[in-house]
């Protein structure tokens, strides 16, 4: 199928995609596929008073009625999801069943949130008073910037947008400059949805392209109170003071180097196809791929060999053939990256195998997954690279284990194999694993929506998703009604005039 008709099988039409300023690049094999066009700064202004707007209007919606537009995207989700998840492969690299997957979760949370419209749900708390009641009642919040990476599309803009706008939210969605298409088509599904619905203000959700200045004006905005924003830690650490100077809240979901602890009881050959997946899946480009493996060194020696055959076995080659395990890094300057950080990790003791360029298609940049045998958690170890590489360690007392897990700066990801429940509730406990999502005999990748996504640390604290990350979306009211004909005060206090 040619590029152009992957494209317009998404909704896309020719002028959206040709001439255009901003260049777009398939890592696939690294040529031009289009040229869009980018959202100018003067054009900030009338987005964010659109957005006002609609909020105006969008929060007076009865909360299930919102949640039926987020019905009819999902509907439209599963009517294109093919088409979609072509884009996610031609533009993002990811092999086909992964970039089907992508749409799979954007259809998930689509689910998930029209039986949260219906939800959204405070306490009722006893009083002290006599005749008086106490609630809380949670309101909608107000224009909602989503800010997303190249490395899930269009997963984490449907994870903030469905929840934002059965909570009464208006969304401006600014997608990285590397994946501007994927976000186009997803727009072009939601405009389809929003046809059907026929009664939505205008602005209700708008794509805005461009680079850093451009964000930078929405960060800095004060008529954006909340701020979700997923990339890199250097990224978080610009983001999150320039929203917290103006009093505006931020969902931050940032880097992970997350570990997977293997105990002498493990069950080796199923640790071997979660270690596989978790730090070779999506090229070793996601948050929360494997990058740091802590192997108890009676079975070390054993499970490296274990892996080298399996790593050698891995077909890495164009993400739209039949049997492509790996595909692509994003482009050239990842692929540098990654060779860079392996020359430090030789240089400081490790063994590496693998992790040579290939000249799997012409022009794109990939690389052979790497396992690297290290004597520590060194420097280069505690740093997160964007790239297939698992780093390789020993231990020998679960908390040795548990120090060397918890001692990176990120905190998004983490598991263990092992069939002693006493090793797996210890993980799981406060003395365990210091990460926001912690796993057992299951690998840190592929979370399901249901549970709240995000993680601690230099991860940002951020929570997406499921189980009550809504909350993050909405503002909470405590309410207390007197009932009585007396006007009693708390604690006590008496003040008669």
């Amino acid at each position: 199928m040619s590029t152009m008709q992957t494209l317009t099988d998404a909704g896309l039409t020719k002028a959206q995609i040709t001439g255009g300023d901003l260049p777009v690049n398939s890592p696939i094999d690294g040529s031009e596929i289009a040229r869009v066009s980018q959202t100018q700064l003067a054009e900030l202004p009338q987005v964010l008073d659109r957005a006002e707007a609609a909020f105006q209007a969008w929060r007076q919606v009865p909360a299930p009625q919102r949640g039926e537009l987020v019905r009819l995207l999902g509907e439209e989700l599963r009517a294109g999801k093919e088409a979609l998840g072509a884009v996610v492969t031609l533009e993002a690299g990811k092999i086909t069943s992964e970039g089907l997957g992508e749409v799979q979760e954007m259809i998930d949370i689509c689910d998930f949130a029209v039986g949260l419209s219906r939800q959204l749900y405070g306490l009722t708390i006893a009083s002290e008073r006599p005749g008086h009641r106490m609630m809380e009642t949670w309101h909608p919040l107000g224009p909602t910037t989503v800010i997303t990476a190249f490395n899930f599309p269009v997963a984490v803009w449907s994870w903030n947008t469905a929840l934002a706008l059965v909570c009464g939210n208006p969304v401006i969605w600014k997608p990285s400059e590397k994946s501007p298409l994927t976000a186009m088509a997803a727009m072009a599904a939601l405009e389809r949805a929003l046809q059907r619905f026929g009664d939505a203000p205008e602005g209700l959700v708008q794509l805005v392209i461009g680079g850093a200045e451009l964000g930078d004006a929405l960060v800095t905005d004060p008529r954006v109170p909340l701020v979700s924003a997923t990339g890199s830690t250097r990224m978080g650490r610009v983001v999150a003071p320039k929203v917290a100077e103006r009093f505006g809240r931020s969902i931050l979901e940032l880097g992970g180097n997350n570990a997977m602890i293997v105990a002498p009881s493990a069950d080796l050959e199923m640790a071997v196809r979660a270690i596989v997946f978790s730090a070779v899946g999506t090229a070793g480009q996601r948050c929360t791929s494997l990058r740091r493996l802590i192997v108890h060194e009676d079975i070390r020696s054993g499970l490296v060999e274990k892996l080298k055959a399996a790593y050698a076995s891995l077909p890495v080659g164009d993400p739209r053939e039949s049997g492509t395990l790996v595909g692509p890094l994003i482009d050239a300057g990842a692929r540098d990256t990654m060779l860079a950080a392996l020359e430090q990790a030789r240089a400081e003791g490790g063994t590496v195998h693998g992790g040579e360029a290939v000249e799997a298609v012409a022009g794109g940049a990939y690389v052979s997954p790497a396992l690297v045998e290290m004597p520590g958690q060194s420097a280069i170890v505690e740093t997160e690279t964007f790239a297939p590489i698992l780093y390789v360690m020993g231990y020998q007392t679960l908390d040795e284990a548990i120090a060397l897990q918890n001692g990176v700066p990120q905190g998004l990801s983490a598991c263990i194999f092992t069939r002693d429940l006493r090793e797996a509730e210890t993980f799981v406990s406060a003395v365990g694993a210091d990460c926001g999502i912690i796993n057992v005999n299951i690998g840190p990748s592929g979370a399901e929506i249901g549970g709240a996504f995000g993680g601690e640390k230099e991860t940002g604290g951020g929570r997406e998703s499921g189980s009550d990350a809504w909350k993050g979306y909405m503002r909470r009211a405590t309410n207390t009604i007197n009932y009585s004909d007396e006007l009693p005060l708390a604690q006590g206090v008496k003040f008669d005039i």
